[in-house]
This record gives structure tokens, C-alpha cells and sequence, in this order.
């Protein structure tokens, strides 16, 4: 399956991920994952999202932290509670029903 993130419909089909750019290691913090814009109707609609952390320096990558699934009358929005002890990159995946598997990333720095 190909992934997509970038090209004409990535507007209201790419998860928008909505983090702190850098936090402190151990430190519970918020990260929000959404798409924008989206029509949510049963032949056209955002089906779930994933959202996975890649670890920098960590052997086997990626750590899913959560996936949700909506039906479409769910605006697809996850907020999620996390806390780090290396940085690495938020990635969130979106799967829409008629147009595929939409992908952004997002790096944090975690700091001691």
C-alpha cells in the first residue's frame, strides 16, 4: 500500500500533529492528532489513525503508542498522554476510506 503525504489532497487528508517541540524526559505531556477539513460521510471518511513514535538510537522501531477508529460521524481527533525518555519522531498515519494512507512526522527533542 502506498503511503502519501505531500500532493493536491494532502490539505485535508495528512494527520496534522500538534506536540511540544522539545519536553523533558519523564515528563507526562499532551500530543494531539487530527485531520482537518475532511467530509466525514460513510462513502467518504477518515477510517482511523495510528500514531507511532520512532526512538532515536532503539533497535526496533517503530513503538505504536495508539490507534482509533472512527466511523463518519467522528471528527477524527485523538489526544494522547505520553512521556519520552530518548527524542525520536512522532509519526501518524490516516487512512481514509476513498483517497488511502495519509503519513506525517514530527520530531521532539527530549531533554534530561
Amino acid at each position: 500500500m502506498e503511503v502519501y503525504s505531500e500532493g493536491e489532497k494532502a490539505k485535508n487528508h495528512k494527520p496534522i500533529i500538534e506536540c511540544p517541540d522539545s519536553v523533558k524526559a519523564g515528563e507526562e505531556f499532551e500530543v494531539r492528532v487530527y485531520v482537518s477539513g475532511h467530509p466525514n460521510k460513510v462513502e467518504h471518511s477518515i477510517r482511523w489513525i495510528e500514531v507511532y513514535f520512532e526512538e532515536d538510537g532503539r533497535d526496533f522501531n517503530p513503538i505504536m503508542l495508539s490507534r482509533s477508529a472512527f466511523s463518519e460521524y467522528v471528527n477524527p481527533n485523538v489526544t494522547l498522554k505520553v512521556k519520552l525518555n530518548r527524542s525520536g519522531k512522532i509519526i501518524a498515519l490516516a487512512y481514509c476510506n476513498k483517497h488511502g494512507l495519509w503519513e506525517n512526522k514530527r520530531e521532539i527533542s527530549v531533554t534530561e
